[in-house]
């Protein structure tokens, strides 16, 4: 009875058919505003990492109607199947969709868009180069310099003129030879250091050092409290002081001889852009070669 007795107090609702077409209507609209607004969404945010609002459409279109094929694509997104084609290239590289193969036929389906953390990886890094350029830029032209942009001898000055000197190798189209005294990594930001090493990986850039023991004991030091990235294609071998002190730091790339001066106050580099010397100083460092002694 107690359950009756609440029953009966309960409001008796009908709709007509009008009303429910109405209602119905009105669902609808608010379910295609809130779609239209959150494709506006994706093609904003698509914009800003440098994706067209026709890969945004693609992308949604996926989404929304689950897997299909280039056919199926084409109607859903309203984009011509030409095009569909580098669309979804793109989508791809940007680890945007994935791929099955049904007899005959490639599927397409929306991958998580979680993975765009790819491309925003891959901005940074970028920006990261850009930022680099930049500070060498306004080394170049804030730095006073007895030679010009042509000329074959070269003075870099501080610690940015030594991140121009570093960096100018990672264009080098040959291996890169180098007597060294203190690592890199001790001198610079990390962040630079890191882009620089990418660089020279990704530019398979191969490069022989010959160093002492303190650059060894350096190296060991900051690699127990640093986990980065290594030289992938880095050879070195350890040069007894009795045989030959090193001083200073050289590079020799290209037609490039390069010296360093890392002593705190009196950080300076030159750069001398001479084949013949280049050559005469690879041969001096093959001498040393040999007579430097492998790592263990």
């Amino acid at each position: 009875m107690a359950i009756k007795n609440r029953q009966a107090g309960l409001p008796k609702i009908s709709l007509t058919s009008k009303s429910f077409y109405l209602l119905s209507k009105k669902c609808t609209i608010l379910i295609q505003s809130t779609t239209v607004h959150i494709e506006e969404t994706i093609q904003t945010y698509f914009q800003k990492l440098g994706l067209t609002p026709e890969i945004a459409t693609i992308y949604w279109a996926l989404y929304s109607y689950g897997p299909q094929s280039i056919s199926q694509l084409s109607r859903t997104s309203k984009v011509e199947r030409t095009r569909i084609y580098r669309l979804i290239d793109e989508l791809e590289k940007s680890n945007l969709v994935e791929t099955e193969l049904h007899y005959k036929r490639r599927i397409f389906r929306a991958a998580p868009i979680s993975n765009l953390q790819i491309v925003i990886s891959k901005k940074e890094h970028e920006l990261g180069y850009l930022k680099t350029e930049l500070d060498t830029l306004n080394h170049q032209l804030t730095e006073p310099s007895s030679s010009s942009p042509t000329s074959p001898v070269r003075f870099y000055r501080g610690i940015d003129g030594a991140k121009q000197m570093f960096w100018n190798q990672t264009k080098t189209q040959t291996e890169t030879l180098s007597i060294l005294r203190e690592p890199l990594q001790n001198k610079v930001d990390l962040s630079f250091f890191l882009r620089w090493v990418r660089t020279m990986n990704s530019r398979n850039v191969k490069h022989r050092s010959i160093v002492n023991k303190k650059f060894l004991a350096e190296l060991e030091t900051w690699r127990q409290h640093t986990n980065a990235d290594k030289t992938i294609h880095w050879n070195a071998r350890c040069m007894p002081e009795e045989i030959f002190f090193i001083a200073h730091e050289t590079h020799i790339y290209d037609d490039i001889t390069a010296y360093y001066n890392w002593e705190p106050n009196k950080m300076f580099g030159v750069e001398i852009r001479n084949g013949d010397i280049a050559y005469t100083q690879r041969q001096v460092f093959e001498m040393l070669w040999e007579q430097a002694l492998p790592l263990q």
